[in-house]
């Protein structure tokens, strides 16, 4: 039996529905329009480091910084990101990452193919941010693993699903503050030792779903970098927009 045939058998059972308001779309993982309407999208302008929205450009076709990034720039080289965080984006992810609901990557890797268009002429290779194994184990599943396999079929660029590890758990970072969740993931991610040679010398374009604070993508590029990687470029589904207290 084909997947065709398949897909085709379980769409005729259950018939696919939006997996936001339950609607019914033409087939799994699609959203219905009203969906659309409540998520936001970042466009352009935006911090040129960070990937930060600006509510309007400074000088167009200029590599404008955030104020944070003005005060120190990250270690990775640019940072994107397909939505805002908010109420209705968080739905999505939460299903996604936590609710068995996969198929809702065939909607994400067009967003963000285009949120990571500048990437893909020059991309290496494509790696998540990792799960410790424990939690994998739990979870069955790594969510910004699945997106990058996914996004990897799509531009032609190189997956590694394994060239970072987790060397130990950490907390949940949901309720943790940005010194925090520094603190929490500082030296927690390591290359792996058979990945060395995806590593140096590349251009990597590391994929997570949600971007907070940084802490987690930071401690990522610090250890590609240390490995030798040219450059890391930042990938994420959502990002925070609203400044958080420390």
């Amino acid at each position: 039996m084909t997947l065709y045939l398949l897909q085709y058998l379980i769409d005729s059972v259950l018939p696919p529905r939006c997996p936001i308001t339950g609607e019914m779309v033409d087939s799994q993982g699609m959203l219905s329009a009203q969906s659309w309407k409540d998520l936001s999208f970042i466009t352009s302008p935006y911090c040129y480091a960070c990937g930060f929205p600006f509510e309007f450009s400074i000088d167009e076709g200029a590599e404008n910084l955030c104020a944070g990034c003005l005060a120190q720039r990250p270690r990775y080289d640019k940072a994107r990101s397909a939505l805002t965080y908010n109420e209705q984006s968080r739905n999505l992810i939460l299903g996604f990452k936590s609710g068995d609901q996969t198929q809702f990557v065939v909607a994400m890797v067009p967003w963000l193919f285009q949120a990571g268009a500048e990437y893909w002429g020059e991309a290496d290779v494509i790696m998540p941010v990792p799960l410790h194994r424990w939690r994998l184990l739990r979870r069955r599943y790594n969510q910004s693993g699945l997106m990058g396999s996914a996004l990897s079929k799509r531009v032609g660029v190189a997956f590694v699903p394994d060239g970072l590890v987790r060397q130990r758990p950490t907390k949940v970072q949901g309720h943790l503050n940005a010194s925090q969740r520094h603190k929490n993931v500082a030296a927690a991610f390591a290359i792996h030792p058979k990945r060395l040679g995806d590593v140096a010398g590349k251009k990597i374009v590391l994929v997570d779903d949600v971007y907070t604070t940084g802490s987690t993508v930071e401690e990522c590029t610090r250890a590609l970098k240390e490995a030798g990687a040219a450059k890391v470029f930042v990938l994420t589904l959502a990002r925070v927009v609203k400044p958080r207290r420390l």
